[in-house]
């Protein structure tokens, strides 16, 4: 039996920004981040660092567990 995979934290970071209707922004006017990170991030192009992807994480409730936890 195949091992379920979970998204990455950048997986569903990225994907929760991409399906906002909001502008990057107003995403960025709301959670302190730049608009050009944020651009970055969307794109692929940059990561986020530990602080900046925790904002961003609060800010669409993207929860965090141990694949233990899931199971």
């Amino acid at each position: 039996m195949a091992e379920r995979r979970y998204p990455t934290m950048t997986e569903a970071l990225r994907d929760s920004l991409l399906s906002d209707p909001r502008s990057f922004a107003e995403v960025a006017r709301q959670t302190g981040l730049t608009r050009t990170s944020l651009m970055a991030f969307a794109e692929g192009k940059r990561s986020l660092r530990l602080d900046l992807a925790d904002k961003l994480a609060l800010f669409y409730r993207v929860n965090v567990s141990r694949a233990e936890d899931a199971k």
